[in-house]
Order: structure tokens, then sequence, then C-alpha cells
């Protein structure tokens, strides 16, 4: 086995030029984006979930350069647009019950209609029932140890990832948001690809994920946010069925960046997500070709389809470990410092391992 040399490991790197935390480097520089096409149909959306009747402020169409963080903003939305009340949630709602009810209406209640970052307080109340059945109903999630969750100021979650589509994000914000008090969003770290995609971009926005850069990583830890990332990146989507449960190789900037903001990172296992969409083999020529962060060959997918890349109705389970509180050892320099950094990503990839291990069945 070859030894790596600095040039070639990420965490010799300037922070500038390596992969992103999510695979691609989305952390890098943004390239030109598509002015926002769907702003007036989400406009629409939001003035019929504000329960007074009331218009929401609506993001305007953006300038042919795009602003910075490439994703709809809400930078230059109409600040003296009428404030909306409480969203009126869609009808859905009214299986959650009320203590996941109560849950919602008090993180409703400290919104103020929109984030700098695209959030949306009547697009989140109508997604979240939607994703909270299939919290309920279709993934069946359990999870533990919520007591090891910080109840407020900067945290960074780290997480194991598979399963292709994003599940596993998107169950793990539904679990922080129920099991934390007062409740807690998950501030996903987005692929910057994603961020191309029509309806999936705007979307993620509205409902508080949030492109990867590390000026959107840094503000989201300034402003006291849970941040869950996924350290592995594309490497833990597409992995094969003989590789499930095993962790791969880390990026490392979510370490830089919970050092610098004095954070603690939370290690946490998703188990059920390499067993939703079992891949047989990834065909990375295909994919490298399409740019595409995979092109699997699973059960059911390119057979059926678009419907083959539908998860299985496998069963989670979310773990939460016991926080590192790193920032408590070291200065914030040695962020700088890059065998400090992937020694402390190893500590962080090795708990993760430790917890898939002891809590698999």
């Amino acid at each position: 086995m070859s030894r790596e040399t600095p040039e070639s490991d990420p965490a010799a790197q300037p922070i500038e030029s390596r992969e992103g935390a999510l695979g691609s480097n989305p952390l890098l520089a943004p390239a030109a984006a598509e002015a926002d096409v769907l702003d007036a149909w989400l406009g629409a959306l939001d003035r019929l979930a504000a329960s007074d009747g009331r218009e929401a402020p609506r993001t305007p169409t953006p300038p042919a350069t795009p602003p910075e963080d490439a994703w709809p903003s809400t930078d230059a939305l109409d600040r003296d647009a009428p404030e909306t009340g409480p969203p009126a949630p869609i009808a859905l709602s009214r299986f959650l019950g009320d203590e996941t009810r109560a849950k919602l209406e008090d993180f409703l209640s400290r919104l103020d209609g929109w984030d700098r970052f695209g959030l949306s307080a009547s697009a989140f109340a109508q997604a979240f029932p939607i994703f909270y059945a299939l919290y309920r109903l279709y993934f069946r999630v359990q999870s533990q140890g919520h007591e090891r969750i910080p109840r407020e100021g900067p945290m960074v979650l780290a997480s194991n990832h598979g399963g292709l589509l994003p599940f596993d994000g998107a169950m793990t914000v539904v679990d922080l948001l129920l099991h934390t008090d007062p409740p807690r969003l998950a501030r996903s770290i987005v692929e910057r690809w994603a961020g191309t995609l029509p309806f999936v971009n705007v979307f993620y926005a509205r409902v508080g994920q949030v492109i990867g850069t590390h000026e959107n990583f840094a503000r989201l830890l300034d402003d006291g946010a849970a941040v869950l990332v996924f350290p592995e990146g594309v490497e833990g989507i597409r992995k094969p069925i003989a590789q499930r449960y095993r962790v791969q190789r880390f990026h490392v900037g979510f370490v830089e960046h919970a050092l610098r903001a004095r954070a603690p990172i939370v290690p946490m296992a998703v188990l059920g997500s390499d067993d939703q969409t079992p891949i047989l083999f990834d065909v990375k020529p295909l994919a490298r070709l399409l740019g595409l962060p995979a092109a699997p060959i699973t059960p059911t997918f390119p057979w059926l389809g678009p419907l083959g890349l539908l998860p299985y109705p496998v069963r989670y389970r979310i773990v939460y470990g016991e926080p590192l509180r790193f920032h408590e050892r070291f200065d914030a320099d040695a962020a700088q410092e890059p065998g400090v950094v992937r020694a402390l990503a190893n500590q962080v990839r090795k708990a993760i391992q430790t917890l898939i291990d002891k809590h698999r069945a």
C-alpha cells in the first residue's frame, strides 16, 4: 500500500481546493446558475398557506449574475411586505397528534417568516407532515441518545451516509425536531450539484437545507445552528452492498469549522439507509460522463426506471453519540493544522463506526 504524500492527502491541501463534505467540491466557488423560475409558484404556495390571508414575502427573480451562494436566497426579499401569521398546516397535519403538532408550532413560532438561507416557515409547515408520515409509517424510525444533544448553541451532527436518495438526512431533520426542547432544526449541508436541479433546489432551500459553501457553514454555526454533515460524501451513498455500514474515508472540512466556531461534534449513526436501495454495482465511468454522483445498478434500477430508485420500506434506527468537544482541547488555530484536523476527523469516523457496530441488528 503506497503512502499518501502531503499533496495527495485532502487534509494537507488548502481548504479552497479540497473536495467538500458531501463529495464533488460543493464548498468551492460556485459556478453560474440559472435564474429561479419557480419563485412565482412558490410565492403563490406561501400566500395560500398564510392563515390570515395576507401575502407572504416573495423571492424576486435573481439577477443574471447569481449570488455568492448560487442558491435561492432571501437577501433581496421585500422586507416591507406584510408579515404572515403562523402558516396553516395542510390537511395531513391533522394526523400529527397533539404532541407533534405542539413541537411544530413551537418551532414555527420562532421563525420570522424567512431566513437568509431561504427557509420559509409556510413551506416547512406544509412539507413537515409529509416527511412525518414517512418517519412514522414508512421508515418506522426508532431513535435514542437524545439526551446527548446540546439544547442550544452551535453544533455539528456528523453521520454515516447511504441509500442514494437523502432520506437519512430527512429522517434526521424530523427526529431532531421531535426530540429536542426547544425543537431544533438540523440544517443539512447539501451537495452543490443539487442546486442545479429544477424544483429540488428551491424545495431544499425552503425547508431549511443549505448549499455547501464554507461561508454558509460558518454563518450557520455563527447563528447557533445544528449543522448536519455526511463526511463520507458521495462515497457513502454509492457503497456497494458488500460494503454497507462500513464508513468510508472522511472529508475533514467540518472539523475545521467546528474548531473555529468552538462547537461540539455529535457523532451519530443511521441504521437502515444502507438497506433502502442496495447497490449491486456502481458504473462510475457512466456517472462521470453524466455528471452524477453515482450510476447505480440495483435490484430495481434501471429495470423499473425512476421508480427503481425509491427506497424500500426498511426500518430506520438513529443513534446519537457522546459529543466530541475538540474545541476544549484545541484552540481555533488548530483548524490550520492538517495533521490535527485529519486525526480529529478519524476520531469522529471511529465513533460513528462504533455506534453502527454496537447498534446494528
